[in-house]
């Protein structure tokens, strides 16, 4: 009746733990997907505007150096 007993726990068991397992592997998996597509995004985010910020701010000095470039010589 022992033999039974065990047999009839480490089957619930295994049942449970298998159950348990894969609910919480599902429940880490997204987690880590999602932090690590929010670093990505984030990384990409941060480096596409400093290299848009770099040159745009590249495109507004040369502009405006060349206005005041312009102006110095209608001054002349």
């Amino acid at each position: 009746m022992k033999l039974v007993r065990a047999q009839v726990r480490n089957q619930v068991w295994d049942q449970v733990w298998d159950q348990v397992g894969a609910q919480v592997g599902a429940q880490v998996g997204a987690q880590v997907r999602a932090q690590v597509r929010a670093q990505i995004r984030n990384q990409v985010r941060d480096k596409v505007w400093a290299q848009v910020g770099d040159q745009v701010g590249a495109q507004v000095l040369a502009q405006v150096w060349l206005q005041v470039v312009d102006q110095i010589q209608e001054a002349e």
